[in-house]
């Protein structure tokens, strides 16, 4: 294993050499739990308590996928990360849950491969959602459409998906007995990272488990009556794959809460966007107001109604968050200064008293 594999570039010398001449050198973290690449071997490491310090949230931490300056421990198998580089993308979504979270995926990924089940559980509206979540990202999406071994008819599906995907490659393949997996294979190149996301069941672990060649992950049992599975994958993990590149194992999405700003609704569902260029007001709502050109798509047929729901909802989704978010800055912020204002009290009172 050399950093190259792992997909070190020239561009991560240059801002790793601060770190180099403070005694650091180069991982990868692959384990959140930690566990770092360092191109040498594996080696368990802490975070170090500048960094731990200097976090405001969860995404401040290093994730799977980081580049990080490591410091190794004298005369322990183990390093302390103490800093992270800079990331060139970042798989994130709202933590599950109430509270308004951002949650980090994986970091520094070149291909989301989004991977759905060809069985009950195939859903258009979860996948938009995927491409979503790759286009906030940065990384470029991939949709593999797994279980194709239990489709009646691949190809109807696989044109529905690319009516909702545009200019997203999909892959329909059968991680069960292997087909199809060749065509991911050749995406997957040295130095490249790719991270392979979607629900309990879709079979994410038995397609990594054929990409290596040998059984590393664990597989479960799938339910008859729903096409959906427990979670046999329960942390993230980077894995290198036999001939090239490296692969972001995610546990299964239950909830897939967004994360970003419209752009990426606006480039997930791009046709309305061109659609609503054409309306005849710029403030057009698309409920109903005279010279709509979305609702004339729809009313047409050239628009799927649940398609257009979806984008409204996505939409809705984001606005709320924007406005959480500004909450919670607000509170974070007065609670600040509220506390600022109590020291200096405390210190007026100890300096004049007599």
């Amino acid at each position: 294993m050399t950093l190259e594999q792992l997909g070190w570039c020239p561009s991560l010398d240059v801002s790793f050499e601060p770190y180099r001449l403070q005694g650091c050198v180069p991982a990868r973290v692959a384990r959140q739990s930690y566990v770092v690449y360092t191109g040498q071997r594996a080696q368990r490491a802490s975070v170090s308590g500048s960094l731990r310090h200097g976090a405001h949230n969860r995404a401040d931490f290093p994730a799977v996928g980081d580049w990080v300056a490591v410091r190794p421990r004298c005369g322990e198998d183990a390093a302390t990360i103490m800093a992270i580089l800079p990331r060139r993308t970042l798989v994130q979504r709202k933590a599950a849950g109430q509270r308004v979270e951002q949650q980090v995926v994986a970091a520094n990924v070149d291909t989301l491969l989004v991977c759905c089940g060809l069985d009950a559980d195939f859903n258009l509206r979860r996948i938009e959602r995927y491409v979503g979540l790759a286009y906030t990202s940065g990384a470029a999406p991939m949709i593999l459409l797994n279980k194709a071994d239990v489709c009646v008819d691949v190809e109807a599906r696989v044109a529905s998906v690319e009516e909702v995907a545009v200019g997203v490659p999909v892959i329909p393949l059968s991680a069960l007995d292997g087909g199809g997996v060749d065509s991911v294979r050749s995406h997957l190149r040295e130095g490249r990272t790719a991270a392979l996301v979607g629900s309990s069941g879709v079979g994410k672990s038995t397609l990594i488990n054929r990409l290596l060649g040998r059984a590393e992950l664990r597989t479960g049992a799938i339910r008859a009556h729903d096409g959906r599975g427990r979670h046999t994958t329960t942390h993230r993990q980077l894995l290198l794959v036999p001939g090239g590149g490296v692969i972001i194992d995610t546990p299964g999405m239950r909830e897939l809460g967004l994360w970003g700003d419209s752009d990426a609704v606006d480039s997930t569902f791009a046709e309305i966007d061109e659609w609503a260029r054409q309306c005849r007001f710029r403030d057009c709502r698309h409920a109903g107001e005279p010279g709509c050109s979305v609702q004339a798509a729809i009313e047409s047929g050239q628009l799927e109604l649940g398609r257009f729901e979806s984008f409204r909802k996505q939409q809705r989704e984001l606005r709320y968050l924007a406005i959480r978010e500004d909450a919670g800055a607000q509170a974070a912020e007065k609670a600040r200064w509220k506390s600022i204002h109590k020291a200096a009290r405390k210190w007026m009172k100890q300096k004049y008293r007599t």
